[in-house]
């Protein structure tokens, strides 16, 4: 059987460094995703799409590997953008006002039908709801700026500001959605202890570019 590890090959985007800020070109890749609104400390219907999330992008890599292809990978980490209508008035204090879309990284083989026979599989044994707004789809976030952080969700907001100083020393413009990857769990580890990738896309200038 194939094993496959996508967070070793794609490690420059899922293991950046958490001291110096890195600029990276993201290719587009295929993700399993699902949006809504509001703030993700209290939302039940947060915690339900990420519950659907997970649901479904284990379910597509069982089939996978019980399948004819006979390919084994692990599952990515849980991704999130957020975003207000106004990026001038997205604020870390007032969580209600935000938009999200959480993302699970999909390796290319994998189709839109097999994503709906595991929505189907995963909906009969689960029962969520949010299933059924699961997409599949492709994410270009082009040139982006990121950094490793360690600590409390709650206290990311100096780790952004420093994200999007650099972008404003390159001589860049912010663009793009507030981009989040977790690499921990908060269920099972403390606060202090989690790791996040916080991503910024911006508009390259020339120099930067070449």
């Amino acid at each position: 059987m194939k094993k496959l590890d996508f967070k070793r090959e794609l490690k420059y985007l899922y293991k950046p460094s958490g001291q110096k800020i890195s600029v990276v070109d993201v290719p587009p890749m295929n993700f399993l995703t699902i949006t809504g609104q509001g703030n993700p400390n209290n939302s039940p219907a947060y915690q339900e799409a990420v519950e659907a999330l997970y649901s479904v992008a284990y379910t597509v890599k069982f089939m996978v590997k019980k399948g004819d292809m006979e390919i084994d990978y692990g599952v990515m980490p849980l991704e999130g953008l957020w975003w207000v209508p106004d990026m001038s008035q997205f604020s870390l204090d007032d969580k209600e006002a935000w938009l999200w879309q959480m993302m699970i990284m999909q390796p290319e083989f994998i189709t839109a039908a097999m994503i709906a026979e595991a929505k189907a599989q995963a909906k009969k044994k689960k029962g969520l709801q949010a299933i059924d707004r699961l997409q599949l789809e492709q994410f270009v976030e082009g040139t982006a700026v990121q950094l490793l952080y360690t600590g409390p969700y709650a206290d990311e907001g100096p780790t952004i500001q420093r994200l999007h100083q650099h972008v404003h020393e390159l001589g860049g413009e912010l663009s793009g959605k507030h981009h989040e990857i977790y690499l921990g769990d908060p269920r099972r580890t403390a606060p202090e202890r989690l790791k996040t990738v916080i991503r910024q896309p911006f508009l390259v200038p020339e120099a930067v570019a070449g």
